[in-house]
């Protein structure tokens, strides 16, 4: 069925293979390999992305934005159909979008050294400082309110008094932790309104298997532009510690193996810095550790919610799945506060070079 697609796009070839590629949770890819050059097939979901072709406008503008101002920038633009259209949708199979395969390029799933997470935030500073004279505010909302603390500790709050009552009950000291750490929504509700924090094209997405990596893992470029959209700096580089600082995932159990690797934290502060230190103000910069408590909160609220509201939006892949994320990331937020004042000093030091 997929393969009926491929004549809607001008890639010519008679012998076209298809094979499942990445690791996204997502929207389904495939690799086209035509003997010649290979392209990247993607269904995109319409279950979470409501409208794709707000996502189409807003890669489209920025293509061409980068290839007006900043030509060199690798910026992977997707292949026009053959009715100059960057999207094919199929009644009943949905939307389909086609772009160039990077030769050489490849991606992973998780940090496992300083000089990766220095390359990763290294590429997501870049993207964001070379839209820096783009006007962010001309981009569609692809996901509203989708890093909106102050509404996700509401649904919370709404979770806790119609939510099921014995999941509440099994995880009375999980939403005691979350109600006592609510200054960090307070904190958040400060920032959007400060003038000195500014909104930004930002790509709310900054796990490392959205950038592109060469053969001696140094960054190409970002991929997976489906929730770039206005927003805050904190968002990027909150979801970096939140997905870099520790060598275990959220979805691990054995909350020993939950860490915060302080030789990460200082890679993704000189990996960013290094692009935006000239863009963001002393506030922003300043606000660097807190991006990371802003995520892995947020993140554990709706572990935690999606728990009490009986899974529906996450789903679960075993009983009590979405409360052992919660908790994970409840875990990684108190290691993250108890070496506070250590980062700290750390991003200080980088900020003051």
């Amino acid at each position: 069925m997929v393969q009926s697609i491929l004549p809607e796009f001008p890639i010519g070839g008679n012998d076209l293979r298809l094979e499942p590629f990445g690791s996204g949770l997502i929207n389904k890819t495939w690799r086209i390999r035509t003997g010649q050059k290979d392209y990247i097939l993607q269904r995109i979901n319409d279950d979470v992305f409501r409208e794709p072709r707000l996502i189409a406008e807003n890669v489209r503008r920025i293509a061409d934005y980068l290839q007006k101002n900043h030509p060199d920038y690798l910026f992977i633009v997707p292949v026009r159909t053959t009715q100059n259209d960057d999207l094919v949708f199929r009644d009943g199979e949905g939307y389909f979008r086609l772009a160039p395969y990077v030769d050489g390029s490849h991606t992973q799933d998780m940090v496992t050294s300083p000089n990766e997470a220095f390359e990763a935030a290294n590429q997501f500073g870049k993207f964001t400082a070379l839209l820096s004279g783009f006007d962010a505010q001309t981009l569609n909302i692809t996901i509203p309110d989708f890093h909106n603390l102050t509404l996700r500790y509401e649904q919370f709050l709404e979770s806790l008094s119609s939510g099921n009552t014995s999941r509440i009950s099994n995880a009375a000291a999980e939403a005691a932790f979350i109600t006592s750490h609510r200054h960090i929504v307070e904190t958040y509700d400060e920032i959007i309104s400060d003038p000195a924090f500014r909104t930004r094209v930002t790509h709310h997405d900054t796990k490392i298997n959205n950038v592109l990596l060469d053969g001696q893992n140094k960054g190409l470029c970002v991929i997976d532009l489906d929730t770039v959209m206005p927003g805050f700096y904190i968002s990027d580089v909150g979801d970096m510690m939140r997905t870099y600082l520790s060598p275990a995932t959220e979805e691990e159990t054995d909350l020993d193996k939950v860490s915060v690797r302080e030789e990460i934290f200082r890679a993704i502060v000189e990996g960013y810095l290094k692009e935006m230190k000239v863009v963001l103000t002393l506030k922003e910069k300043q606000a660097f550790v807190y991006a990371g408590k802003f995520m892995i909160y947020m993140q554990a609220i709706r572990f935690l919610t999606d728990y009490f509201n009986n899974d529906r939006y996450y789903g679960e892949k075993y009983p009590g799945h979405n409360l052992n994320r919660a908790k994970n990331q409840i875990d990684l937020l108190q290691k993250l506060i108890s070496v506070e004042e250590r980062l700290t000093v750390i991003l200080t030091q980088i900020i003051n070079q």
